[in-house]
């Protein structure tokens, strides 16, 4: 997260060049006393991330939210030292994080897990500290940061949040290439631990094929409320060429899109998507197909999606 190039002194009173992340000690010898950093604050020029530690103001501006919380990570690990110093690992949802793992409502807390409990005093309050000896085939290097590795960190997620966290979690830990072996072994060895059964329950419904928070969320409400299940990631084809569907009946012909922002976003620009998406369902409902499109305000009024959902799919059969 941080930038390595040469750190260039500044003129009285700004900021330096040629990094966007420091240490309050950094900035005062650069020639940055209190006085000034805390006008730079002020001003906006500088973000105060945590204690000790401050991120150029138009670089935290520029930055989306998934990306400000690993910054957070990051600014721990430069206020810490913790690349260089060692002992902890970053785990948990902020190992997720480093993963680059969907996290869906999960507050932006710090975990670290260190083999000795830590004193009341030696972790900031945005820092949530766990006490457990790491194996080392349960710990890889992120982004030059010490993390839990890719099935440790799912485990210990899955322990920690609701089903349906867990089950996003789950499908993209999953679709990103987690040993299910792996992961199945250790749920075996956690008999009685709180959590378990959410671990479990997440890992016996998963699907690697959901591409995002949304369609997860998606498919698990259609269980819910006990709809016939539909496939998912349908291939179709049309006069056009071939499409592909996030969920379908395919012979009723009736498809469920899912329309999330960050189903656009981390994609393809938002216009060209939305026309792409608009031209492909102009061709198939030629072809008789029914579409019903969900947003996320949807997911939350599920009696309002159920009526859609079998209204659709009782006029089509």
């Amino acid at each position: 997260m941080t930038n390595n190039a040469q750190l260039t002194m500044p003129p009285g009173g700004m900021l330096p060049t040629g990094m966007d992340l420091w240490r309050t000690g950094e900035l005062q010898e650069s020639g940055l006393n209190a006085r000034k950093v805390s006008a730079l604050v002020r001003a906006g020029d500088l973000v105060r991330l945590r204690r000790g530690c401050y991120i150029r103001g138009s670089t935290w501006a520029g930055q989306k939210p998934w990306v400000r919380s690993r910054q957070l990570i990051a600014a721990h690990a430069h206020g810490t030292l913790t690349t260089s110093g060692g002992g902890f690992v970053y785990s948990h949802t902020s190992a997720a994080r480093l993963h680059r793992l969907y996290l869906w409502d999960v507050d932006d807390c710090v975990h670290v897990t260190q083999e000795s409990a830590p004193s009341r005093t030696s972790h900031g309050r945005d820092v949530v500290a766990h006490t457990r000896s790491l194996q080392t085939a349960d710990v890889v290097f992120v982004d030059g940061m010490p993390s839990t590795s890719l099935e440790r960190t799912v485990v210990d997620c899955c322990l920690m949040l609701t089903y349906r966290q867990a089950l996003v979690l789950m499908d993209h830990a999953l679709r990103m290439g987690a040993d299910l072996a792996e992961i199945r072994l250790m749920s075996a060895s956690l008999a009685g631990r709180n959590g378990v059964r959410t671990l479990r329950r997440a890992l016996e419904n998963a699907d690697a094929r959901s591409e995002s928070p949304g369609e997860t969320l998606t498919r698990d409400l259609v269980h819910r409320l006990c709809i016939e299940p539909p496939e998912l990631q349908v291939v179709v084809w049309s006069p056009g060429g071939k499409h592909r569907l996030d969920f379908a009946w395919r012979e009723k012909k009736v498809a469920l899109e899912f329309d999330g922002r960050v189903k656009y976003f981390d994609y393809e620009p938002t216009d060209e998507v939305i026309y792409k998406e608009r031209q492909r369902e102009k061709a198939l409902t030629e072809e008789g197909w029914t579409f019903i499109r969900i947003k996320w305000r949807d997911l939350f009024q599920e009696h309002e999606f159920k009526m859609r959902v079998l209204r659709a799919l009782r006029n089509a059969g």
